[in-house]
């Protein structure tokens, strides 16, 4: 029986069994297909299917193009107008600067590959919805670790310092909450007021930021000093 306006995902990784299980463990759920594949990075740019998909499980290490290149690839596509998938990294090394160095290219979250299953579907969820996906823990580890070094190579007349101080009190507020992995929800409720007023706040800032989504504007509050390991 087909399944209903699934999340289409798609698979960039140069191990055949590590594909298989994750194929295996998403076509399990009612609202989630696997729709493409591919085992390095040169293939993943030439599929078409998989710029089809709505989000992509990237493997960082593969042979011919790794995945922070073909994040940067897919993404450039994305910003030069091309509708396109949203990027998971995925990797065996916590605290890996190859995941950082991803996230910076526009990744949406990273996530380790021994990560339980039910981690690794809400991510798939919670990066299609484009909410608070700096939640899962690996990514927050990762931030906090290497903000002394983003910080360290952030200049105090940057375009980031310059876009934060362009935020309204208001939005700096929605911002700090954001950078803690807040939901629209959680902001709203802590701030008194409705999801469409937090939603129209978080448009603005991401749009003053020039910020992809929630992650960028995370490592950009990370990199300004707006939020602290």
């Amino acid at each position: 029986m087909p399944k209903e306006n699934p999340i289409r995902v798609a698979l960039v990784d140069d191990q055949l069994l590590v594909r298989s299980g994750f194929r295996m463990l998403i076509n399990s759920q009612f609202d989630l297909e696997v729709v493409a594949e591919a085992s390095n990075g040169r293939e993943a740019i030439g599929s078409p299917a998989l710029a089809g998909a709505d989000v992509i499980l990237m493997d960082v290490r593969m042979p011919e193009m790794n995945g922070i290149e073909t994040t940067e690839y897919l993404l450039a596509k994305q910003a030069k107008g091309a509708p396109g998938p949203k990027v998971i990294v995925l990797t065996t090394f916590d605290l890996d600067e190859y995941a950082l160095s991803a996230i910076q290219a526009g990744a949406s979250g990273f996530l380790l590959k021994d990560a339980p299953p039910e981690e690794l579907l809400e991510s798939i969820r919670t990066v299609f919805r484009g909410d608070a996906v700096i939640a899962p823990s690996t990514t927050r580890r990762l931030l906090d670790h290497v903000a002394p070094m983003l910080r360290r190579s952030t200049l105090p007349d940057s375009a980031h310092v310059k876009a934060v101080e362009s935020l309204t009190p208001r939005e700096r507020e929605v911002f700090g909450l954001i950078a803690n992995g807040k939901s629209n929800p959680e902001i709203a409720a802590e701030l008194f007021l409705s999801e469409a007023t937090v939603k129209t706040h978080v448009g603005h800032i991401l749009a003053k930021l020039s910020a992809r989504d929630r992650v960028q504007a995370v490592v950009i509050a990370y990199e300004t000093g707006i939020v602290s390991p």
